[in-house]
């Protein structure tokens, strides 16, 4: 299906100045709203399966979507070793003021479910040109490297990042290479943390997440909804899903709660 779909074309923001310039990529589909927005994970990129899937569910549908890729990752420029949750929210926050237009869905998948939190809250704080219709959080994982690395670092692997710098942790996504863990993105990680208060973002909520996930436990999505209002918030525990969820039948339910709220 996705196949006969011709790719949206590459378009470069620069964000940043001096040594932390760097150049974001995007491919934005322009369609009726509410525009999509998609929000990758740490160390995935915007054609990733469940991105583009969505892409090929925006282009059949004539919606728009904007889907780019965080500084260090995928098309985008910059070192992905320097990055910080704070530097990727400033890509975020760049992209979605250059290119949103109107209400918006925002789609996060893993640490993009920590993003669009981020994102939410700061568009929340401006009044610019695109509004929040909505988010669908898929695996989320807000405040992973606090709850979810930091706290369950070995205390050797901790006492290497704060000696060292940083610690090469191993990987089972991509290409199989470990990756850099750095002492700068534990702490700067600390400045955004959400989950030790309530999480008011005034839009419809709809959470997916595997209950065998062995990246990002199922406790911590409901640690989250716990966080949310109670009013149109829905999480949906998928009982053989693993952390990408990115079966067909996975897939599926992205879309189905994309389309269910608008």
């Amino acid at each position: 299906m996705t196949d006969a779909i011709p790719d949206a074309a590459l378009e470069f923001i620069d964000v940043g100045e001096g040594p932390s310039a760097r150049r974001i990529a995007v491919r934005r589909r322009p369609g009726k709203g509410p525009g999509l927005v998609w929000l990758g994970g740490f160390k995935s990129d915007m054609q990733g399966g469940k991105a583009v899937a969505l892409d090929a569910w925006a282009h059949e549908r004539g919606r728009a979507i904007v889907r780019f890729d965080y500084s260090g990752h995928g098309e985008s420029s910059g070192d992905f070793a320097i990055g910080t949750i704070g530097s990727w929210l400033e890509d975020s926050v760049a992209v979605f003021e250059r290119f949103c237009d109107g209400p918006q869905i925002l789609i996060g998948s893993s640490m993009g479910g920590w993003m669009a939190l981020l994102l939410a809250r700061e568009i929340r704080k401006r009044a610019g040109k695109a509004s929040l219709a909505g988010l669908v959080l898929i695996a989320p994982a807000p405040d992973f490297t606090e709850e979810l690395m930091w706290k369950n670092f070995s205390p050797a692997v901790k006492k290497e990042i704060e000696t060292k710098g940083f610690w090469l942790r191993p990987s089972e996504y991509g290409d199989g290479s470990p990756y850099p863990i750095t002492r700068n993105l534990i702490e700067e990680g600390r400045n955004h943390l959400v989950l030790g208060s309530a999480i008011d973002l005034g839009c419809p909520v709809r959470i997916l997440q595997g209950a065998k996930d062995p990246d990002v436990p199922w406790q911590h999505a409901f640690a989250l909804t716990h966080r949310l209002p109670a009013d149109d918030v829905v999480l949906t525990m998928i009982q053989d899903g693993d952390h990408r969820l990115s079966r067909p039948q996975d897939i599926a339910r992205i879309l189905a709660a994309v389309a269910e709220i608008g």
